[in-house]
C-alpha cells in the first residue's frame, strides 16, 4: 500500500471515509431494513441505494444488464477491477432475517472507502459496485454472470451477517453447499369429491405420494445432503377433486456434482407419484447455487487487514454449514471472498432466518458491525487493486481449482 500518502494509515483514510458517510449508511441500511422486499421486487432497495450514490456525484447505471433490480457503479481508471455484491433482498414473513440490509450496506461502504482511497492514493484502479437481486430466491447473481457483469472482474468481495457468540461469528471462509430449487408441477382432472369423485384424476394424491417417496428418499441421502419441501399448492376446496397441485423444493449437498445424482432421484420419486394418480408432471427449475469456493489467497490478506485492525476471525468453521449462496456461482468464476461477520443478537440460538435475526439486522450493534467489516473488507481490496503479485498468486490458485477460461 505504498501509493497511500504516508501521513494517515490505511485504517484511517478507512475509518475517515466510513465516519463521513455513516449518517447516509444508517439511512440506508434503516429503510431497507424497514421495508423488506422479495427477491426480483427490490424496487425501493434499489433505488434508495442509487439515489445515495446519485447524491454523492457517482454515475449509476439503474436497471443493469436487464434486470430491473440490479444495478452497477463504478469509480477509479484503468488498472485491475475490484467488484463489491450488495445483496438487498428479503425472506417472505420474516422481512430481513438474514440481514441483507447489513449486507448492501457494508458493500456500499467498502465500495465508497475504496473509491475514495484511490483518488487520496492517485493509484489506477477500479473499483466496481454490483447491486445483486435475488440471493433468495431465484439466483440474480447466476443472471448477472449470464449477462457478463464479472467478465472483466478480477475479484469480488462481500460478507454476510451471522449471531455473534455463535459458530458463525467471524469466519473468513464458511463452507456453504451447493443448491437446486424447482417447482413441480401436478395436473389431473377436476370433479366433484362427492357427487363423481371416480371422474376425476386426483392432483393432490400425486403430490401427496411424492413428497411421500422424497420423505422416504432421505434415509438413502448422505447425512450432509438436504432435501426440504412444502406443497405450496394443494386444491381449491375439499369438494373439488384438486386438478392442481404444486410442490416447491430445494435441495443441498456439499458439491454439485453429488446434488445432481440426488436431483435424478428426486424426479424419480415425482414421476412416480404421477403416475400413481395418472397424473401428469412437469418441473420449473431455478438458477442452480454452486457450493461456495473462496480463494485462499485472499482468505489470508483478510486475515492479515483484520488482525492489523484488532479484529478476531476463524480460518473456516470445522463442517459445512447447511446454507447456499448465488456467490458460489460467483465464486467458480474469479476469486471471490464472503466471510462472515457477527452481529449482537439476543441469544445464540439466534440465527439467520429467525425472527430474532430480524430484529438484530435492525439494530445499531448490526449496523456497526457491518462498518467495522466494511473497512477490513476495504481494505483488503485496496490490496488487491495495488499489488499485481498477489493478483497473479490468487489467479494461478483460481486456474489451478477451476482450470483456465
Amino acid at each position: 500500500m505504498g501509493s497511500i500518502p504516508k501521513t494517515l494509515s490505511v485504517e484511517e483514510l478507512l475509518t475517515q471515509s466510513l465516519d463521513r458517510h455513516r449518517e447516509t449508511l444508517s439511512k440506508v441500511c434503516a429503510d431497507i431494513h424497514a421495508h423488506p422486499e422479495l427477491a426480483y421486487e427490490e424496487y425501493r432497495a434499489h433505488d434508495t441505494i442509487c439515489d445515495a450514490l446519485t447524491a454523492l456525484g457517482y454515475k449509476v447505471t439503474r436497471h443493469a444488464y436487464n434486470l430491473k433490480t440490479a444495478f452497477e457503479v463504478e469509480s477509479g481508471q484503468g488498472g485491475a477491477v475490484l467488484a463489491y455484491n450488495a445483496e438487498y433482498d428479503a425472506l417472505p414473513g420474516i422481512g430481513h432475517a438474514c440481514g441483507h440490509n447489513l449486507i448492501a450496506t457494508s458493500s456500499l461502504a467498502a465500495f465508497l472507502a475504496t473509491a475514495e482511497a484511490l483518488v487520496e492514493s492517485g493509484q489506477p484502479g477500479r473499483v466496481r459496485l454490483l447491486g445483486t437481486p435475488a440471493e433468495e430466491d431465484g439466483g440474480g447473481k447466476v443472471d448477472l454472470i449470464q449477462a457478463g457483469a464479472y467478465k472483466d472482474v478480477d475479484a469480488c468481495l462481500m460478507g454476510h451477517p451471522g449471531p455473534a457468540g455463535s459458530e458463525l461469528n467471524n469466519v473468513i471462509l464458511p463452507r456453504l453447499m451447493a443448491r437446486s430449487s424447482v417447482t413441480i408441477t401436478f395436473k389431473g382432472k377436476s370433479a366433484h369429491a362427492g357427487n363423481a369423485p371416480w371422474q376425476g384424476l386426483n392432483a393432490l394424491d400425486a403430490a401427496v405420494a411424492s413428497y411421500t417417496g422424497i420423505s422416504m428418499l432421505r434415509q438413502q441421502t448422505p447425512p450432509s445432503q438436504r432435501i426440504h419441501a412444502i406443497i405450496s399448492k394443494g386444491g381449491e376446496r375439499p369438494n373439488i377433486i384438486p386438478y392442481l397441485t404444486e410442490i416447491s423444493l430445494y435441495a443441498r449437498a456439499e458439491a454439485d456434482a453429488e446434488l445432481q445424482k440426488t436431483l435424478k432421484r428426486i424426479v424419480e420419486c415425482c414421476e412416480g407419484g404421477a403416475k400413481a394418480a395418472g397424473c401428469e408432471v412437469s418441473f420449473k427449475w431455478d438458477n442452480p447455487y454452486k457450493e461456495l469456493e473462496c480463494s485462499e489467497t485472499l482468505a489470508d490478506i483478510f486475515d492479515e487487514k483484520a488482525t492489523s485492525f484488532g479484529q478476531a476471525y476463524a480460518r473456516e468453521l470445522p463442517a459445512v454449514s447447511g446454507a447456499s449462496t448465488d456467490q458460489g456461482n460467483v465464486s467458480f468464476e474469479v476469486p471471490t471472498l464472503h466471510p462472515v461477520f457477527g452481529i449482537p443478537t439476543d441469544s445464540t440460538d439466534v440465527g439467520p432466518h429467525h425472527p430474532g435475526f430480524e430484529h438484530a439486522a435492525g439494530q445499531p450493534g448490526g449496523f456497526q458491525a457491518a462498518l467495522e467489516y466494511a473497512k477490513t473488507m476495504s481494505a483488503t481490496g485496496l490490496e488487491i487493486l495495488s499489488n499485481q503479485k498477489l493478483r497473479q498468486k490468487m489467479w494461478a490458485e483460481h486456474h489451478e481449482r477451476f482450470g483456465s477460461a
